[in-house]
C-alpha cells in the first residue's frame, strides 16, 4: 500500500452510518473514493455522497456510491480531500484542478473537513510551491488582472491544448498568481475582497484535521 493509499484508507475511521460524505477531487481522493464505496457495500453504512467535480462524480458512480446533487443538501457529515499545499495551522492551496467552487462549497458546509496528504504537500507558505489561482468572471478577467498585477506576478491560465484559455466547470477563467504577500490570512482577504473573484485557491480555516503521510507511517495534525 503507498502513502496515498495509506492515507486514504486512515480516513476511514471517521466514517459511521448514515453519513453524507463529501468526496475529493486527485490521486489521493480517489483511493478514499474506492475504500469508502468497499466498505460502504461490505458494511452497509447507507452512506450517501456529494462529489466536489465531475470527476469524482464519475469515480464514484463506477464504484457504486450513491450520489446526492449538490441541490439536494444544506450541509455534509464530512468532506474528505486532498490539497496542493498545505501549512502547519492548516491553511491550504487548492484549485490547480477546475473545481474551486464546488470544493470551496463544500469544505464550508462540512462538520468534518479532513485533508488527505503526503509530506510533499507541506510547507511554510501558502504559495511556497505553485501560483495561488483565482477563478474570475470571463469579461472581467483582465480588470481583475490589473488589479492582482500590482501584489504579485501572472497571467491568466491556457488550456491543456495551448489553443485557448482554460475554462472551470463553472464556466469562468482562472488567474495564477505569485504574491509578494506571504501571509495567507491577509491575502486570503484581499482576493476575497476582489470583485470578480467568484472563488480563490486559499481555503483558510477551513480545514479541521489532516492526516499525512510520510514512507508508511501517518502524523496527524488537527486545530487546536
Amino acid at each position: 500500500m503507498n502513502d496515498k493509499e495509506l492515507v486514504a484508507h486512515q480516513a476511514l475511521q471517521y466514517v459511521s452510518e448514515n453519513m453524507i460524505v463529501g468526496l475529493g477531487t486527485g490521486s489521493t481522493a480517489n483511493y478514499f473514493i474506492d475504500a469508502l464505496a468497499k466498505r460502504n457495500k461490505e458494511e452497509k453504512l447507507n452512506v450517501r455522497a456529494v462529489s466536489s467535480s465531475v470527476v469524482s462524480m464519475i469515480k464514484a458512480k463506477e464504484a457504486g456510491l450513491p450520489l446526492l446533487a449538490m441541490e439536494q443538501i444544506k450541509e455534509i457529515d464530512l468532506y474528505v480531500d486532498g490539497a496542493d499545499e498545505i501549512t502547519s495551522d492548516l491553511t491550504l492551496l487548492k484549485g490547480r484542478g477546475y473545481d474551486l467552487v464546488r470544493e470551496k462549497l463544500l469544505a464550508r458546509s462540512a462538520k468534518k473537513f479532513i485533508v488527505i496528504a503526503d509530506e510533499s504537500k507541506i510547507v511554510k507558505n501558502i504559495g511556497d510551491n505553485f501560483p495561488i489561482p483565482s477563478e474570475v468572471h470571463p469579461f472581467a478577467w483582465d480588470l481583475i488582472k490589473n488589479v492582482l498585477i500590482k501584489k504579485g506576478t501572472g497571467d491568466i491560465r491556457i488550456n491543456a491544448a495551448k489553443d485557448g484559455y482554460a475554462i472551470t466547470s463553472c464556466g469562468n477563467f482562472v488567474l495564477d498568481f505569485n504574491y509578494t504577500e506571504k501571509d495567507a490570512e491577509k491575502l486570503n482577504a484581499f482576493l476575497s475582497q476582489t470583485p470578480g473573484i467568484v472563488e480563490h485557491g486559499i481555503f483558510y480555516n477551513l480545514a479541521h484535521g489532516a492526516l499525512i503521510s510520510n514512507n508508511g507511517k501517518i502524523r496527524e495534525i488537527w486545530k487546536t
